[in-house]
């Protein structure tokens, strides 16, 4: 049985000061459109049991609504210390960041690249913010606020109790494993994030999980360069060596993306034309 299914009664009992209580209050009417803790936990385990490559470690996942709120925090394992614990902020920073740096449909202006708009997973960020890629330096931007990442008891992390919940944490991060979320018409409704293994496979996974919840309705949004209408924000391994510079792999050889949203290969990587297409508005 998971922890949380007993924690919840004793963090009932110790209660909450007013100040969290306010912080939680706040966070239910943000997050009133978002899927609760308990489907975000079922969505995770189902995405962690398929064929995402990787390690097959036992995943953390967030929900965070269209201000950074984060709404929901659930891992796949049986208590907290079955996933890596650091993955845990790196999950909400994931969200945090695909929220940020996606937008919805009539967002952007009709003489706009993408006139109806564009979904960025965080794996697309991967090779513009490297030295002298076009972002660089976005990852150093917007950081994680380590009050907010690190109170309260470890025991309710990745629980409806979880203290990230009502809270904006802030982060960027630039690989694999964070998606923006939309209903239908493409319209924005906040961010996901998943980490706990290979960042390839955190975004398999992610992926799944959006899919599960139903909020992939990217059907009439741009389509990232290098990917394909069926899955706009998916991740692109585009990246290859090059003789005249370029980024850095992860095998010390100059290298380039041929779309600039390249994304490098992973330990075991599976093949992402495989995961589930978006859903059409």
């Amino acid at each position: 049985m998971k922890i949380q299914h007993w924690v919840v009664a004793g963090a009932v009992c110790l209660g909450v000061s007013s100040a969290a209580g306010s912080a939680v209050a706040d966070g239910n009417f943000i997050c009133s459109g978002l899927p609760s803790q308990s489907k975000l936990q079922m969505a995770l385990e189902n995405a962690v049991s398929q064929n995402n490559g990787g390690l097959g470690f036992n995943m953390w996942a967030t929900l965070v609504a269209n201000d950074g709120t984060v709404c929901a925090v659930a891992f796949s394992g049986n208590q907290y210390t079955d996933q890596w614990l650091g993955s845990r902020v790196i999950s909400a920073q994931k969200a945090n960041t695909a929220n940020d740096f996606s937008l919805s449909n009539g967002a952007t202006p009709s003489t706009s690249l993408f006139p109806t708009g564009l979904a960025l997973s965080t794996a697309n960020l991967y090779s513009a913010v490297q030295p002298g890629g076009s972002l660089y330096g976005l990852q150093h931007s917007n950081p994680v606020d380590p009050e907010i990442a690190y109170q309260g008891n470890a025991v309710t992390f990745g629980t409806a109790y979880d203290p990230l919940v009502g809270q904006r944490v802030g982060g960027v991060n630039v690989f694999g494993g964070g998606l923006a979320l939309y209903v239908s018409g493409g319209k924005k409704v906040g961010g996901l994030g998943v980490s706990g293994d290979q960042s390839c496979t955190d975004h398999f996974v992610a992926w799944r999980v959006r899919n599960t919840l139903k909020l992939d309705h990217l059907g009439t949004l741009g389509v990232v360069p290098g990917a394909d209408a069926a899955h706009p924000d998916n991740i692109i391994f585009d990246i290859k060596p090059t003789p005249e510079g370029g980024l850095l792999n992860p095998v010390g050889t100059l290298s380039q993306s041929a779309s600039g949203f390249g994304h490098p290969t992973c330990v075991n990587t599976a093949d992402p034309s495989k995961l589930p297409a978006v859903q059409n508005p």
